[in-house]
């Protein structure tokens, strides 16, 4: 499989629904219908329930999005100047969001609503950008009017009710359709059952609840789906669905969503954090602290009243049947009741803002550490509340007043994660040494999704490991072990029954790893198919698909998808290396360097894809431009050990001996574990006639590879006694 794209601008809130090209009328939008529903709009509910009604009615989930209200919006748009020229110059017709932002869709050709990109911050009574000081283009997938912001593929799912996208490959455009605006009663508690609402008013016994009310982990999985960066796997998830049967959870694996040690960085909700927490994995759900219908804590955060309701002595028995831990605030915090640093919630679950208005907690729950800020750059409560102070204060505080309690897991974790994401050497050691006793499903899984793309992912017990997780209890777990089985020789084996998983996440898994040898009619072929046809709207669905045509050796059908996902979004890397791979395979060596040198361009910080420029135009014949790419690799990262290894192979081929001596020594010094980096060391240096140099560079390969004959062979050579022999 191709690596994966990244794209060069973050995901912000996104628009769009229904407008055809060229002056043609406007289809109408025509409400969803919803099986065996009686009640199809909150409305219906509203007699029977009036209080939650009214509760309800004003929250963000009843006004995600709404039609615009000209005489209660009339102020605001007094004042929206929007830039001329740009975008489909209509008037907007839907907001959507509310507090403490809301945007205004435009319709757009094609059955399309686009946000703009400005918003309206009700509070302050005032327009400002969402995407800050960025200046995004047109053309560009991330700016307001491009894919990255369609209303239909990137918003409404979570922002409408019964809402369906009815994307027209063939045509590109959509005809989507609801059944109302917002978050109503039947998207939280599904179609109503039986003949639940109808007639007048009951005074009888209440009608049956949907089968998953009242289990709480069942009612948390409702609102994952919403509350997480996901990738659908189906769009017909229902309340009371399994998460995994019909999303992806996004894992801390990618840095620029997460920080090491699982904070939010990028705009990723909240479900992740909340299933690496302890807390999660003692059983704690989204509603002992939330009301769904109001949108507020069930308890005030003030006085730290909602987290004491398990915390303050003796400590509450959680549903796994451990005991919360017992907290004085004040003892505990070292600052005095009603300070900033007495609340649980400053110090434990602090605030990123996104588009620019919107602060949202992190809901992991972890310890603030500014150490792991000194070691790794991830941001710490403490320092971002001490602004006076050095961050030496803050870690010598933190060690004064915690000592040994942060030398925790949490730690460990951080640094093992930040280890592999820099593809250091040992990362893959640290990763098993925490897998042998982590406990949290979906820290193992990222901890298996990490070592897929380590070197020696196969080393240190990689393909037992692998097999144990692939028989976990959760899904999310044993489809992590699938991606990384798929990556180890000799593992079809162990893979293929995991076809007949009972969890779609894990099936599709063991599909995209099996691909080339489904048959046509196949279920697992059939599912598998059925996932790719979801987001053919957007350049990574067509990514996708496209790779899915090469695993199964249709190369020409993998380029018309990802040129199709390059003409959609040119600057995302990803999608320029991976045609460059097919260019490659194609034989078409000059073209393909050129596509991956524009991906090596793009990812401007990116030291690995500077190397694979270098490599493909050394395989076009073009060593002086392959020498300046693998260069620029090494500059953008030192310890990248390979870019070093085969800069060093390149000035040898080229007769710059020295300079490979010293490039192969930098190699060897990064990663001192591998015979290969020894013996290429050894053979320059016997070119250069430095026969006690080439000996002892052998002689290293042989110790971490006994079996290595051409170091035995170049080693024989340098023993010899007659000095005029020869070196290999």
């Amino acid at each position: 499989m191709f690596p994966p794209p990244t794209h060069c601008r973050t995901l912000g809130l996104t628009v769009g629904v229904l407008l055809i090209a060229g002056g043609c009328s406007r289809p109408a939008v025509r409400p969803a219908t919803v099986a065996s529903a009686v009640a199809q709009t909150s409305a219906s509910c509203r007699e029977c329930h009036a209080e939650i009604f009214q509760a309800w009615s004003t929250t963000d989930h009843a006004l995600a999005n709404r039609p615009v209200d000209p005489p209660a919006d009339a102020a605001a748009f007094a004042s929206f100047h929007p830039p001329a020229g740009v975008g489909p110059g209509t008037a907007p017709e839907f907001i959507l969001g509310h507090k403490p932002l809301w945007q205004p869709l435009l319709p757009a050709p094609g059955g399309r609503w686009q946000p703009h990109e400005l918003a309206y911050d009700p509070v302050k009574h005032e327009w400002f950008n969402v995407f800050g000081p960025e200046n995004r283009q047109a053309g560009e997938w991330g700016h307001w009017t491009g894919r990255g912001m369609n209303w239909n593929s990137m918003c409404a799912q979570c922002h409408m009710t019964g809402y369906r996208k009815n994307y027209t490959a063939a045509t590109d455009s959509y005809r989507s359709t609801w059944v109302e605006h917002g978050v109503g009663c039947i998207q939280c508690h599904g179609p109503t059952l039986g003949d639940h609402g109808q007639g007048p008013k009951r005074t009888g016994p209440a009608q049956p609840q949907p089968p998953f009310f009242g289990d709480r982990q069942k009612m948390m999985q409702t609102c994952a789906p919403c509350h997480a960066r996901n990738q659908l796997l189906t769009d017909q998830f229902q309340p009371g669905d399994d998460y995994a049967q019909h999303h992806r959870m996004v894992l801390p694996v990618d840095p620029a969503t997460y920080y090491p040690d699982g904070q939010q960085r990028d705009e990723v909700f909240n479900w992740t954090s909340v299933q690496l927490s302890r807390m999660a994995h003692a059983g704690v759900t989204c509603l002992d602290c939330h009301d769904p219908h109001t949108n507020r804590t069930i308890l005030p955060v003030q006085d730290n009243q909602l987290c004491l309701q398990c915390h303050a002595a003796p400590g509450r028995v959680q549903p796994n049947g451990t005991k919360a831990i017992a907290i004085d605030p004040t003892a505990h915090s070292h600052h005095a009741a009603g300070s900033t640093g007495n609340s649980c919630v400053a110090c434990h679950m602090p605030t990123t803002r996104y588009m620019q208005r919107a602060a949202r907690h992190d809901h992991g729950w972890l310890k603030p550490d500014p150490l792991l800020t000194q070691e790794l750059g991830i941001p710490n409560a403490c320092s971002t509340c001490h602004t006076d102070q050095t961050l030496e204060w803050n870690i010598a505080k933190a060690d004064e007043w915690y000592g040994d309690k942060l030398n925790s897991r949490q730690r460990a974790r951080a640094r093992a994660v930040a280890g592999a994401q820099s593809v250091r050497p040992g990362a893959a050691r640290a990763l098993h040494a925490l897998l042998r006793f982590e406990d949290i499903p979906a820290w193992r899984a990222t901890y298996l999704s990490l070592l897929v793309d380590l070197p020696e992912r196969g080393d240190h017990d990689g393909q037992a490991a692998a097999l144990q997780s692939s028989r976990a209890a959760d899904p999310l777990e044993r489809a992590a072990a699938v991606r990384l089985l798929a990556t180890l020789p000799g593992t079809a084996e162990q893979v293929r029954p995991l076809l007949q998983d009972p969890v779609r996440l894990v099936r599709l898994d063991a599909a995209w790893a099996l691909s080339p040898e489904l048959a046509p009619d196949a279920p697992a072929r059939r599912e598998l198919d059925a996932h790719l046809a979801l987001d053919l709207d957007q350049p990574l669905g067509r990514y996708r698909l496209g790779t899915d045509w090469a695993d199964r050796g249709q190369r020409a059908e993998a380029g018309k998808e990802i040129s199709l996902a390059i003409q959609w979004d040119p600057y995302s890397a990803g999608f320029h290396d991976a045609l460059g791979l097919l260019l490659s395979a194609d034989g078409k060596t000059a073209e393909a360097a050129a596509r991956i040198q524009r991906a090596a361009e793009l990812a401007a910080t990116d030291g690995a894809q500077a190397m694979r420029a270098g490599l493909a135009w050394a395989e076009a014949g073009q060593p002086d431009r392959a020498a300046g790419w693998l260069e620029q690799a090494v500059n953008r990262e030192p310890q990248l050990d390979q870019a070093w290894y085969n800069l060093g192979l390149l000035l040898a081929s080229q007769e710059k001996l020295p300079e490979a001596t010293e490039a192969l020594a930098r190699a060897e010094k990064l990663q001192p574990q591998s015979a290969d980096y020894a013996f290429a060391q050894a053979t320059v240096l016997a070119r250069r006639g430095d026969r006690a140099g080439a000996r002892n560079a052998a002689l290293r390969a042989l110790q971490l590879d006994p079996q290595h004959r051409e170091a035995a062979g170049l080693l024989r050579a340098t023993e010899s006694r007659d000095p005029a022999t020869p070196l290999p």
